[in-house]
């Protein structure tokens, strides 16, 4: 199922989506895994933050994982609003949103990345929306473009020359997604708790295939929250992150096991 629509910023949608979460009894907590993130993750706090308050809260709670950050990141996260969970080293972007998930209590968990420059509230909105309207959906998956050289660009390099691509070659049925990769993601709590999620890069995708094995690609919505700036990884970085990514995605055929 795709449901690509506009970030739903203003009143009234703020409006319909709470009435909607009130009715439904569903609680949403939002969390985050970060490791050095000091330049964004008090902003992206504190917008999510914003979203508890106010005649329409939609957010119950704000866990961040402080990924062995050498920066002052879980701090920032505390002051602005979060409950941060501190791990003392480094062990991977799968393990500490793991992390954030077991100190969390909502019944709809939301991911977020906490690098992106140009956050708003929309993201979260936007993720949630599907959830809270249509049960037969069970995750969200945030799409979006990035600023590109000359242009926008869809997707990063890992998501262009590799996860799209084994998309497309072994799970078809979900070529229709169009940033696999994406750390921005809303899942049903009893769905999450079913997953076993991937240490390292390889979660996301992962996450994906699992939920699309178990409830069929009808159960995956995907929203367009617009363009999306974060910190670019230089290609030393990307290499490790692919490969993570490919055992993900082999784990998950013949050819893995």
């Amino acid at each position: 199922m795709t449901l690509v629509t506009g970030p739903p910023v203003d009143v009234a949608a703020r409006s319909a989506l709470a009435t909607a979460k009130a009715a439904a009894r569903l609680s949403v907590s939002v969390c985050l895994p970060a490791r050095d993130e000091a330049g964004t993750v008090g902003a992206v706090v504190a917008a999510v933050v914003e979203l508890a308050g106010g005649p329409y809260p939609l957010v119950d709670e704000v866990v961040v994982t402080d990924d062995g950050s050498v920066d002052g990141t879980g701090a920032l996260a505390a002051a602005a609003g979060a409950l941060v969970v501190r791990r003392d080293g480094p062990a991977g972007k799968g393990a500490a949103m793991a992390e954030a998930a077991r100190a969390a209590t909502g019944d709809i968990v939301v991911f977020l990345d906490a690098d992106v420059r140009n956050f708003g509230p929309h993201f979260v909105t936007g993720l949630i929306g599907p959830l809270l309207v249509d049960d037969a959906v069970v995750l969200v998956k945030g799409a979006y473009r990035r600023p590109g050289d000359g242009g926008p660009a869809e997707g990063g390099r890992v998501t262009e020359l590799l996860a799209k691509p084994l998309l497309r070659r072994l799970f078809p049925e979900l070529a229709f997604v169009r940033q696999p990769l994406a750390g921005e993601v809303a899942v049903r709590r009893h769905v999450l708790d079913g997953l076993v999620l991937e240490p390292g890069y390889g979660v996301e995708i992962g996450m994906l295939l699992d939920v699309a094995a178990r409830y069929g690609p009808a159960a995956i919505a995907q929203v367009d929250l617009g363009e999306r700036v974060h910190r670019n990884r230089p290609l030393a970085q990307l290499a490790g992150q692919a490969d993570e990514v490919l055992a993900a995605v082999l784990a998950r055929t013949r050819i893995g096991a």
